[in-house]
């Protein structure tokens, strides 16, 4: 299921708590068509909602299966009430708890709520892993040419990952770029003073002309020297600067 979808998804579920809600508010619970109809869709929700949990805060899991049953309970009372008991008409002394079975349904809300406003979080960090694992491939692409003497194209492949990269830092800071082509250099200006400081900045322009020997200036070579230089700069600001 694509990012999209599964947000839609989760959004869905909340909404969908709104209707289980009203059915449980009632004066006549146990006779209530209310009753008929929650039990027709908690399932359901439930199973939906649970697997939410498991995936985005599985350490809530635990919490949102005993506001739906306890098994571990040693006798029934309006403390360890759960939404089971409702579904399932159980009453002690002849007292039914609807009230309680809505204020577990309330809490389950909470927790799945938690999960929507996480679920940004989550997918960026595993972005941001994926993203670093192509770099580190690319950069590994860009080690192997220098080793087999393709210097040019070694550098050409570090000042595409330090575009890249600097071009997210500038969207995770909310950092707007108004030039159509931006640069290594255009991403540099931007950043600085704004998510590091004029040590780095020229640290970062000592690396775009670098880039720019490797890739533009073909009156001068790049040595060895100066396209490791180029490499070991670029794996330092990819892991460094965010």
């Amino acid at each position: 299921m694509k990012i999209e979808e599964t947000k839609k998804e989760i959004e869905e579920l909340v909404k969908q708590w709104k209707e289980l809600k009203e059915a449980l508010v009632c004066n006549d619970y146990k006779e209530s068509n209310n009753l008929y109809l929650f039990i027709s869709k908690y399932d359901l929700w439930y199973s939906k909602a649970l697997n939410v949990v498991k995936n985005i805060l599985p350490d809530r899991k635990e919490d949102f299966i005993l506001l739906y049953k306890n098994d571990k309970r040693k006798d029934l009372n309006a403390s360890n009430y759960t939404i089971f008991d409702a579904l399932k008409g159980v009453t002690r002394g002849g007292t039914i708890y609807p009230a309680i079975a809505i204020t577990n349904l309330i809490q389950q809300k909470s927790i799945l709520k938690a999960c929507l406003e996480k679920f940004d979080t989550k997918i960026y960090n595993i972005q941001a892993v994926l993203q670093a694992d192509i770099f580190d491939s690319e950069l590994d692409s860009a080690r192997y040419l220098l080793k087999n003497g393709f210097l040019r194209a070694s550098g050409a492949i570090c000042g595409v990952i330090l575009e890249k990269h600097l071009s997210k830092v500038c969207d995770d800071n909310k950092i707007k770029i108004s030039k159509k082509e931006p640069t290594l250099s255009t991403y540099n200006d931007a950043l600085k003073d704004n998510v590091y400081d004029t040590m780095e900045w020229r640290r970062m322009q000592r690396l775009g002309d670098l880039r720019n020997l490797c890739d533009h200036d073909k009156k001068k070579e790049p040595t060895k020297e100066e396209v490791e230089e180029l490499i070991l700069g670029t794996d330092r600001v990819i892991k460094t600067i965010f």
